[in-house]
């Protein structure tokens, strides 16, 4: 009895145990799957990012809907070239872009940052500020909606005193000038304290900002900001305590500082290290210095000091959630990040984790472009796995795209074309490819038009005072079709098109900074374009938009909107033996699109695969097609494309 007793407490116990043992094995795998769910959201790009077209805008350029809040000579200083000359104002929006301001006169008192006299344009104009504001933003969003893009990447609207606003006065507002009220944000701003984010309060020109990414979201428009945190401005608060206080500086440990001042001597041997040798762009410490002048690299590493990490943590989480609920709708879609490839691998995985803990369906972008320049773009891959970023800037594509469809020093065949494309993907998964921005020029480059129309290496030697043949004046008929053909590519291709502000429009312009003209409104009447920088003889240009590009971007982003397999599609390159035809199929399982381009000088041939018996319809094309009943032959005009179904 006792012994049976025993033996039913046992079996009990053993079949207890073993329940407890399987509950906690399914816990276990529980737990495991959701770590593994959980990590791949962290490294997956967000599924919109592959489906938008990307507008950028820089706001100063953009429209000036408040003339109240312009510029003025307290807001600049401290930018380059280190003073405010005399007699300076905010330039007319509709002035020809070259002729000289009349404060430019004052330059020649003075001297910049380096010791050197300001004698060229590019020099000259860097103080130029037209009064582009947020509210100009808002009082364009339809025409935006109107034109189809569904992303905007903001160029830096962090409080600086530049035009380029990477030489941050603080990262944590939006600059005073943006936004309604300038001098009531400067004493907001001043009323806080820097380094405690308790302290922090929302200036008029945060809250303008908060209506614009309502305004875009009501559209289903995504928002993503620019940030560099590889340096900040010489203006900057935390910087100007290291140059007050030097070594004593509870942010000493923030830059790159080489040697601190001696007091007790007349010399000032205060060193440090400025962004590519940029005196006022101080750069942030890491755990280690990678040595640039050599050539760009991806490194391991993090950010030196805790604290200045932890402050980028928190300007990251006020722009992503706001108000700080916990909902990240009211908040930025993503970042784009600023010379991505000189900051450490590490602190970009914990951005990353920071990031998407806040919004996980954030988008995280990197500029990942030149390893050595002039000649050599930097491959993306190591930025594009373990947790770092959704996408990069796709330079490689574009530098590629220009060498075929338009006129360069390295031009390439079809084939060549092809195998660039294949190359750049290889190493990269799928959904990173997809998710990448198909960047044609802005900011930082020459104009896409004025890039096309010039027959040079890729962003090199693209300003007047470098090369005096480079052409600045208006591109020609011949280079409006080539910037078609390459935009139908762009809207046809895997990844998500980018259009810079004004290209749209019709804009020309040389590299930075006259790939910075304010944007050309058709409400406004500019002055002909008749000045050149070096005195040259030069064409009379007139400035005016152009209503048939427009219409062209309209037809091209509606057409890839209306057909999801030129979004999500896999792509098959149909071999073909002329050099100058390209032709790809996109496709899915029961949807297939033919994209087709003869960038020669005559009419040509292009044989589609005899897949189907009907004939194929036309849905887009650049010039006038015909295709006979049951012809998988199509005679395409020269310099001319076409979409089929």
């Amino acid at each position: 009895m006792r012994f049976h007793h025993t033996t039913i407490i046992k079996q009990f116990v053993f079949v207890t145990l073993l329940s407890l043992s399987l509950s906690c094995k399914k816990e276990i795998q529980k737990e495991v799957q959701t770590e593994n769910i959980a990590e791949t959201l962290l490294d997956a790009p967000p599924k919109w990012a592959k489906e938008v077209v990307w507008y950028e805008i820089a706001v100063e350029r953009f429209y000036n809907g408040d003339t109240s809040n312009d510029p003025t000579v307290v807001d600049i200083q401290g930018s380059y070239p280190g003073f405010v000359p005399k007699d300076w104002k905010v330039t007319p929006w509709t002035q020809d872009w070259y002729k000289e301001d009349s404060f430019f006169d004052d330059y020649k008192n003075h001297k910049d940052f380096y010791g050197n006299t300001l004698t060229k344009f590019v020099d000259k104009v860097q103080l130029r500020r037209y009064g582009g504001d947020l509210q100009g933003v808002l009082d364009k969003v339809n025409y935006l909606d109107s034109l189809g893009v569904t992303a905007i990447y903001f160029r830096p609207l962090n409080d600086a005193p530049s035009l380029h606003k990477y030489d941050a006065r603080n990262w944590r507002h939006i600059d005073r000038n943006f936004g309604p009220n300038p001098k009531k944000d400067i004493e907001t701003i001043n009323n806080e304290t820097p380094d405690d984010p308790s302290t922090w309060k929302f200036t008029e020109a945060d809250k303008l900002f908060l209506k614009v990414i309502d305004a875009f979201h009501k559209r289903n428009i995504k928002v993503i900001l620019d940030y560099s945190w590889n340096h900040t401005g010489g203006t900057f608060w935390a910087w100007q305590d290291v140059l007050k206080n030097q070594e004593k500086s509870k942010y000493k440990d923030w830059y790159w500082i080489d040697g601190f001042d001696n007091p007790e001597t007349q010399k000032n041997e205060f060193k440090y290290h400025g962004w590519s040798g940029v005196h006022e762009l101080p750069e942030i410490k890491e755990t280690q210095k990678q040595d640039l002048s050599v050539k760009v690299n991806a490194f391991e590493g993090n950010v030196y000091s805790d604290a200045v990490k932890n402050h980028i943590f928190s300007i990251t989480k006020r722009w992503l959630d706001p108000n700080g609920d916990g909902d990240p709708s009211d908040g930025v879609d993503g970042y784009r990040l600023d010379v991505a490839g000189e900051m450490p691998l590490n602190f970009w995985k914990d951005f990353r984790k920071q990031v998407r803990n806040i919004n996980p369906d954030a988008y995280l972008l990197g500029e990942i472009w030149w390893e050595q320049w002039p000649d050599k773009l930097l491959n993306p891959e190591p930025f594009l796995k373990d947790s770092i970023f959704d996408a990069v800037m796709n330079y490689r594509w574009y530098r590629a795209s220009r060498q075929f469809f338009s006129t360069t020093p390295k031009n390439i065949t079809a084939h060549q074309f092809i195998d660039s494309l294949q190359t750049f993907t290889k190493g990269i998964r799928k959904a990173n490819n997809y998710a990448m921005m198909n960047y044609t020029g802005g900011f930082d480059t020459p104009r896409l038009l004025t890039s096309l129309f010039n027959n040079t290496q890729y962003k090199f030697g693209c300003k007047a005072h470098e090369n005096p043949d480079y052409k600045i004046h208006k591109p020609d008929n011949a280079t409006l079709k080539t910037l078609k053909l390459l935009i139908t590519h762009q809207h046809t291709y895997f990844g998500a098109p980018h259009i810079y502000a004004g290209d749209e429009m019709g804009m020309w312009g040389v590299d930075d900074p006259s790939c910075r003209k304010p944007l050309i409104w058709p409400e406004f009447t500019f002055e002909d374009e008749t000045t050149h920088p070096l005195g040259l003889k030069r064409p009379t240009d007139q400035v005016k938009f152009n209503d048939e590009l427009f219409s062209f971007y309209q037809k091209i982003i509606k057409i890839r909107k209306e057909n999801p397999v030129l979004i999500h599609g896999e792509i098959e390159y149909i071999k073909q033996d002329n050099p100058a035809v390209l032709v790809y199929k996109r496709y899915s399982k029961d949807k297939e699109i033919f994209v087709a381009f003869n960038i020669g000088l005559t009419p040509t041939q292009v044989v589609l695969p005899k897949e189907k018996s009907e004939k194929p319809k036309i849905i887009f094309s650049t010039s006038k097609i015909e295709i006979e009943e049951n012809n998988t032959n199509i005679l395409i005009p020269e310099r001319s494309a076409v979409i089929l179904k």
